[in-house]
Parts: structure tokens; sequence; C-alpha cells
């Protein structure tokens, strides 16, 4: 299955920004289909926004307008941006691959197996 590394969380301010990344392993990000997921205590891991190959993205309820999904072609990377954070946002953030028809036609972003990295934690405190 394919890797991913996950950075830049860390702790920010209710209403502050933040910016992750998704490093890929071994293929061509503009190839396939990422999308972002999070996990608080307690909780179900829930998706958050994912992109598909030709650039069109799906964000969660929770999410949309205030997250920001995107991808560099050149390097193997796609970003998040947080902005307008709230507590509830408050999670263990990861990056799979995840299917580009259930994206495309349907809303959703669903997980390709269940290969999970260790993800890049993001506290929302004051």
């Amino acid at each position: 299955q394919l890797q991913f590394v996950e950075s830049g969380g860390g702790l920010v301010q209710p209403g502050g920004s933040l910016g992750l990344s998704c490093e890929a392993s071994g293929f061509a990000i503009r190839d396939y289909s990422i999308g972002w997921f999070r996990q608080a205590p307690g909780k179900e891991r829930e998706e958050v926004a994912c992109i598909v190959s030709d650039g069109g993205t799906v964000y969660a309820s929770s999410v949309k307008g205030r997250f920001t999904i995107s991808r560099d072609n050149v390097k193997t990377t796609v970003y998040l941006r947080l902005a307008t954070l709230l507590p509830d946002d408050t999670a263990i953030y990861h990056c799979a691959q995840v299917n580009p028809i259930r994206a495309i036609t349907s809303n959703k972003c669903v997980p390709i197996g269940d290969n999970w990295g260790q993800g890049t934690q993001v506290t929302v405190s004051s």
C-alpha cells in the first residue's frame, strides 16, 4: 500500500491557523486521490477532506469554509490548511489514499485499506 508521513501539527489558539503536510513515498502524488482524516480521543475516525487526481476536492461539512486541501505536483505532498480553528478540531490528523469514485460520485472521502501512519497532533486550546 501507499506510504505517507504527516507533519505540521502543533498547539494553536482558537481562531488560529495551522498547515499540515502529507508526504507521499514511492509514487507520484498527482496520480492518486488523497484524503485527510482525524480522530479525537474516544471518537471514531472521521473524514476531513480529500483531493482527487484532477484537482477536485471534497470537504466534510464540519470543516467546509475553514479548511483547504491542496497538493504540490512537483513535490510528493498534499497539504491541509486549517483556519478559524475550534477546540473541537483537536485530534490526530492522518492522510491516506481514498477511493476517487466515491469522492467524485458521492462526495465522500473513503480510505483505501488500513495503512495508517502515526499522524500529526493538532491541539486547539487557549
